[in-house]
């Protein structure tokens, strides 16, 4: 070790990679956690026998020489857990227009399956693949070669929205719709979410696209193994109330037991905003950076119904499934208590390899924190006979529309359970109980970021709303993140020649 010490805040998937990175190069690592679960959004959660995933539900790019095997080859924890693969011939399902539209892995397996729905557009499919890779190519970090990328082309596709760049290559409006079908995935919305959001997304999964084996937080228990190969450790019941500070840095971190953690270099893979209120006592933060992140838009909530299914009752399902009662998966997070919900996401949870029937599985949908307000200062399960009937007919709602698609589908469910945007706001601390912490939006340009640095020299930032959203901008976020502290060139080398 080189004797420096490192405090990360927060035991999510950012602050146990951004962990291990650094413990890997002899820093002196302690993780420091609110809850006695581990992993942040890789958590899980068992009801009678059965196990749900809450946040990570599938993952892409895990094929060999695939940028997710890499990163978790550097990580080592490929041979500490099992995948699943999805269907190659249709991972994703969109249900839009009263037909069911299959997303391929790989370019021109995609190509050729949308071209037999959208004959007209073969063309402009292609042109559509040509600029995804090349957006995607553009980041130095996506692939992990820092002499090769092409900033131009990721700046302008990050000002750029994802539903303008679709209309100008697709010539059918039904088959732009038809492409942005899986956007619940980043929440997207519509005249803001940038198109390299989608463009990340489309090609992380279309490379290749798994379910985790037995639940995601196989992911953080294989994290916290490695780390405490490399003398780090992971604190649970460690609620981080104060970021102490002197005149110019970080000194360390105070918890709400009272104790105190020295540091020389502090991490928060906590919600910026969460993160601000741990340095209510210093500053060195100024109030137009307080404010610009105060004002920075979140993405929706959401509202999960969590599916107990009988037993060898529901053949496995190997694809996510998309559906929409409208005519279009644009602006579902606009609703009123009559329309509500304008969509959903179906997915299966895979407990065993060679999975034949289904345990459980999931319903998502949008739900703005506004209509669980009233029980916002309420604590877990105390909220209430209101509450609970609240969540009953928003869940009876969507199971009711998950009948239409999946007939009888209702008669083989044992139990059901539920969350809300509350859920996310007391599990993972996200603001607003938003899905995926503060939202991209081409209006606010580089305002509406939030950077990996910060104010504080030996402050940095990291997690699902520093860089970009799930598995893979969480870790590029990692690394980003990590590139402060260590010798950034070395750290890419390392990633990319990782062998596991």
């Amino acid at each position: 070790m080189n004797g420096k010490k490192v405090i990360v805040i927060g035991s999510g998937l950012g602050g146990l990679s951004s962990g291990i990175f650094l413990a890997k190069s002899g820093y002196d690592v302690t993780i420091l956690e609110q809850s006695l679960q581990i992993g942040g959004c890789l958590q899980c959660f068992s009801r009678k026998g059965v196990k749900f995933e809450t946040g990570m539900h599938f993952i892409g790019s895990a094929d060999k020489g695939q940028i997710l095997y890499q990163l978790m080859a550097a990580l080592e924890i490929n041979d500490k857990m099992q995948l699943s693969r999805l269907d190659t011939e249709g991972y994703d399902v969109i249900s839009l227009f009263g037909n069911r539209y299959k997303f391929a892995n790989g370019r021109e397996a995609f190509i050729e399956q949308m071209a037999e729905y959208f004959p007209h557009q073969k063309d402009n499919l292609q042109r559509y693949w040509s600029l995804v890779e090349n957006v995607a190519n553009s980041s130095s970090v996506h692939t992990l070669r820092l002499d090769h990328a092409n900033s131009s082309i990721g700046m302008e596709y990050q000002m750029r929205s994802m539903d303008e760049v679709l209309d100008s290559v697709i010539s059918d409006p039904q088959l732009a719709k038809v492409l942005a079908g899986n956007l619940p995935l980043y929440a997207a919305e519509k005249g803001k979410t940038p198109f390299s959001t989608h463009a990340f997304i489309m090609d992380f999964y279309n490379q290749s696209a798994f379910r985790v084996i037995g639940g995601s937080d196989s992911i953080a228990n294989a994290l916290q193994e490695v780390l405490s190969q490399y003398g780090g450790r992971v604190l649970t019941r460690k609620k981080v109330t104060q970021i102490v500070c002197n005149h110019q840095y970080a000194t360390g971190v105070l918890c709400e037991d009272g104790e105190f953690y020295e540091a020389d270099m502090v991490i928060s893979s906590t919600h910026p905003l969460r993160t601000l209120e741990m340095l209510e006592k210093t500053s060195l933060i100024h109030p137009a950076y307080r404010q610009r992140l105060q004002g920075i838009n979140q993405t929706v909530g959401g509202f999960a119904v969590y599916l107990h299914f009988k037993e060898n009752s529901v053949p496995y399902m190997n694809y996510n499934y998309y559906a929409y009662s409208q005519d279009s998966p644009w602006d579902c997070e606009s609703y009123t208590p009559e329309n509500w919900p304008k969509g959903y996401l179906f997915m299966h949870f895979c407990h065993e390899s060679s999975v034949k029937y289904a345990k459980a599985g999931v319903i998502l949908s949008y739900m703005q924190m506004r209509d669980v307000d009233s029980w916002r200062h309420t604590k877990i399960g105390q909220r209430g006979e209101g509450y609970e009937i609240f969540k009953k007919q928003h869940a009876e709602k969507l199971i009711e529309l998950l009948e239409k698609d999946f007939p009888n589908i209702s008669t083989e469910i044992e139990n059901y359970y539920t969350s809300t945007p509350l859920t996310y706001w007391d599990y993972t601390g996200t603001e607003g109980g938003s899905i995926y912490g503060v939202a991209k939006d081409v209006n606010k340009g580089i305002g509406g970021r939030v950077s990996h640095r910060t104010r504080i020299p030996n402050l940095l930032l990291t997690g699902q709303n520093i860089n970009s959203h799930g598995v893979l901008g969480t870790l590029i976020g990692s690394v980003i993140t990590c590139s402060e502290i260590l010798d950034e060139r070395k750290l890419y080398n390392d990633i990319a020649h990782a062998k596991w």
